[in-house]
């Protein structure tokens, strides 16, 4: 099972628009879960230490723990991830029993002009931090606004391919690393 994490709250977010989409294009074979990150409260240590992980975090974490790789769609916002996805990241980073550490991921996002090349770029380097092996390639989705129909689905069929090859891409490299788990 593939993880899809979105950076994004918003009801018509292009980015888990973008993650339904791979859910519903995925070859037979190929599951993907989307988690949800709404009720993820602000990362506070005296929270982790007092109570351990609040429940939507140890869902969260229970959630990247079972699957094979984690298929991360980020928005832009000023340049860099959403604080959302970052607060997500950081909850489950935690403890030496990090359920990302050494995790196959690969990362994409729907945004403006320049689709969420900046916001993919420091994505990467968040993941360093728990040794995740990230997918070379990533998948840019520009004029966001202009590639999903009013169902937010990808109107274009070439980019609808790209998704299913960046899909199929990442559980091959999640076979391939860890033979014994996919």
């Amino acid at each position: 099972m593939i993880l899809g994490i979105s950076g994004s709250l918003r009801e018509r977010s292009y980015n888990t628009a973008l993650l339904a989409e791979a859910r519903r294009l995925a070859p037979d074979g190929i599951e993907l879960e989307i988690a949800d990150l709404t009720g993820i409260p602000l990362y506070n240590r005296d929270l982790e230490a007092a109570d351990g992980y609040p429940g939507p975090v140890a869902d969260f974490r229970e959630a990247i723990r079972r699957s094979e790789a984690i298929l991360i769609a980020t928005p832009e916002y000023n340049f860099s991830v959403t604080g959302v996805l970052k607060n997500a990241l950081d909850w489950a980073s935690r403890g030496s029993d990090s359920p990302l550490n050494d995790k196959v991921a690969a990362v994409m996002g729907a945004g403006g002009r320049l689709g969420t090349a900046r916001a993919q770029l420091h994505l990467r380097e968040i993941l360093i931090h728990n040794r995740v092996l990230v997918l070379p390639r990533e998948l840019l989705i520009g004029r966001a606004s202009q590639q999903f129909d009013e169902d937010l689905r990808l109107k274009d069929s070439e980019m609808r391919d790209r998704l299913v090859r960046h899909v199929v891409e990442l559980a091959d490299l999640a076979r391939r690393v860890q033979p014994a788990v996919v």
